[in-house]
Order: C-alpha cells, then structure tokens, then sequence
C-alpha cells in the first residue's frame, strides 16, 4: 500500500506543491572532485542506468520526445558495452489523440538505435483516463496522491514487474531556462539588445527583486486558470516566486537547487513506491545526483539553449534532429477524456473548497475541448467525494 503524501486543499486547487526541501549535505571536497571521479556527464549518466539495472532486464518507458530518446540511447549504448540485452522502449499510443502522435519521431530512433524489441501499447477506452476503471480502483485503495497519474500506472508496472524501469523525467528542467542562461547568452555575444540583455540583468538582481520580477510573470501565466479564484492564483503566483527566487545563479547550484523542489521529490518518491508493489526498480537517470554533479562540474554555467544541452551530451548517440527538436507531444486529452466529461456533467459542485475553487469555471474546464492538466487533482477529490456521498445515501 502506497504512504505517500496528501496534499492540502490548496495544493488540490493549484495542483502543485511549492516550497523546498532542505539541501543534502555535501561536503565541499565532494563537490570539488565530482568530475573527477565520474567523468564526463555522458559517461555519469551510463554509470547510473548501470546502478539501476544491477542484473534486472531493462524496460524504457519511451515516447519519443527528446529526454526519452536520450535514456534509450543511454541505455542502450551501456548493454552493448557491457554485453547485456537491449533495452525495451516500451511506448503508449493514443488513437484519436492528434496531438499525443510522435510516432515518426519514435521510429526515427528506434531505428536509428537498430532496437528488435518495442512494447507498442495501444490505449483505449479511457484505460489511461484520470477518471477510468484502473484509477478509480487506486483512488479507493490509495486515496489522493500528487500528481494524480499515479492512478493510472499500475496497469503498465504490472506488465514490466521484475524489470529495471527507466524514465526520461527531468530533462525539461535539467536542460531548461536556468536562471543562468540569459546571462550566459549575452556573455557569448548571442543576446540582442533589448528583452535577452534586460533577462541577464534580472537575473543578477538581488532576493527581493528577482522574487518581484518572478511573480509578475507568474501572475500573468496563472490569470490563464479561470477555474481558480483570484485569491488563490494570488497566492500560488506568490509561492511560485519565492521558489524561483531562490535559485542559485550558477547552473551547477541551480542543479542541486532542482533536487529541492518539494513538488519533484514527492512525485518522485510517490511514483517509486507504486512501482515498488510491483516488484519494478524505477529509476531517472537525468535526475541522478551523479548525472547532475558531473554535468554541473563540466558546464558550470550551463547552456545557451536546450539544444546546446543535448548536443554536448547525447550528441554522439542521437540523430541531431532529435537533439534539435523543439515540437512537444500534449497528452491532456489522454488523460482527460470520457470519464471526465461524464463526471463533469452530472457533477454537483460537491468536493471542492468554494473559497479556492469557481466551481463554474471548473466545470467548464472539464467540459472544453482540450480539459487543462492543473485541474486534475481536483477531478480525483471532487469523484471521492461523490463516491462518499452516494455511500452515505
């Protein structure tokens, strides 16, 4: 049985958990020989999908984006050196999902890997809906958890048990706009005058004012969730700002910084716990403390873009079309299809805090053409309660 954490109403309603954790201690002397003791951060990442693996097969979970692309190149190159089984990508097509198709990626690295073995699942008939049969059945038994897919895992570790799993979570924020980027694209020459000069300087601006200039952004960005109210975007733009702010101006602090975030390490350990009951080792090998430290050890400023990123790592194992990619697969709809909409409809308003959430707006969400992501914690509390009340009857 899944231990994990609750979250409070508010984070219900934001669908978010802010704050840090407290920093790991790590010895001065650790941090100076990192790259020394791993090598480059292609040779860090190979030593961790090593330390994963530890004599289990090795499963991928593979949808042809650019961070899982990377960990199947990863994985691959390190069976072969070691004379191991290939690793099996093990992807998840969506019929009638436009917008969640990356198949002419995936088969462009599938191929390009020279993999025999790929796990097509075919999903259908709302078995990955937030709503669906599965997670109503790991609603009852494990309550709320963050982030809400967690409900709809257990049919996919049920198929891989025994497996080391492997997940290219984290390389959108490991390769993505560190606070150290603008600063270091003006230092290259690659800033223009105007807005790229104006971000270097903001980002050497002191606590208050980076936490001021974040929460105006922030503002801007969470007006966009009509669901909520205006007290409650009020304060979850204000407690996205603080967290921003407290990012180190150096890519390689900004990376220990990410491990912090208390949103990551609660979906990263809830995620590993429902693995664990299926006997599944699951794994990040982006987000690994080894990956990290010598990646932040052998670019302590990081990198103009996300390409740049990719490149200097994984280059040597991807086509650069991939590594150069900038399209991204949606998988809302997936998520949020017919259930949700038929719970919408015949939904009370029962479930929510009035106080945090428009229960209107909410609904209306739910019943758009494209339901946004955020409000998916709200739709699991919401059916709990409507499960509650039909029992009480």
């Amino acid at each position: 049985m899944t231990s994990s954490y609750r979250p409070t109403a508010f984070e219900v309603a934001a669908c978010w958990l802010p704050g840090l954790v407290p920093a790991d201690p790590a010895p001065a002397a650790t941090r100076r020989t990192t790259l020394r003791r791993t090598g480059e951060p292609l040779e860090a990442i190979k030593g961790a999908v090593r330390r994963a693996a530890a004599g289990r097969p090795v499963a991928v979970t593979f949808s042809g984006g650019r961070d899982s692309s990377a960990v199947l190149a990863v994985a691959t190159a390190v069976a072969r050196e070691d004379g191991a089984p290939d690793p099996v990508p093990v992807t998840f097509r969506y019929p009638g999902v436009a917008e969640a198709d990356e198949s002419a990626w995936q088969e462009s690295v599938v191929r390009h890997l020279g993999l025999a073995t790929w796990r097509r699942i075919v999903v259908g008939g709302g078995e990955n809906d937030l709503l669906g049969e599965g997670a109503r059945e790991s609603l009852l038994r494990r309550g709320l958890l963050f982030p809400a897919t967690m409900h709809v895992k257990d049919a996919m570790l049920r198929e891989l048990r025994g497996h080391a799993v492997l997940t290219g979570e984290g390389g959108d924020e490991v390769f993505g706009d560190r606070r150290s980027r603008a600063l270091l694209r003006v230092a290259r020459g690659q800033g223009r005058v105007g807005t790229p000069r104006r971000a270097a300087l903001a980002s050497l601006l002191p606590g208050p004012g980076r936490r001021w200039r974040e929460h105006a952004a922030t503002a801007r960005s969470t007006a966009a969730l009509t669901w909520l109210t205006r007290g409650t975007t009020a304060r979850l733009a204000d407690e996205i700002a603080r967290d921003a702010a407290a990012e180190p101006l150096s890519y390689a602090r900004g990376l220990r910084w990410l491990r912090r975030r208390r949103a990551s390490r609660v979906f990263l350990d809830t995620f590993g716990q429902v693995a664990a009951e299926h006997d599944v080792a699951l794994a990040h090998p982006l987000l690994d403390d080894g990956f990290l430290g010598a990646l932040g050890a052998r670019h302590p400023w990081g990198f103009a873009d996300r390409t740049a990123g990719m490149r200097a790592v994984f280059g040597t194992l991807l086509p650069d079309a991939v590594c150069a990619r900038s399209s991204k697969a949606s998988f809302n709809r997936a998520y949020l299809g017919a259930a949700t909409r038929d719970f919408a409809v015949r939904w009370g308003g029962d479930g929510v805090d009035p106080a945090l959430v428009d229960v209107g707006g909410l609904r209306a969400a739910w019943l758009s053409g494209f339901p946004p992501g955020p409000t998916s914690l709200l739709l699991q509390q919401a059916w709990l309660a409507s499960v509650g009340a039909e029992a009480a009857r």
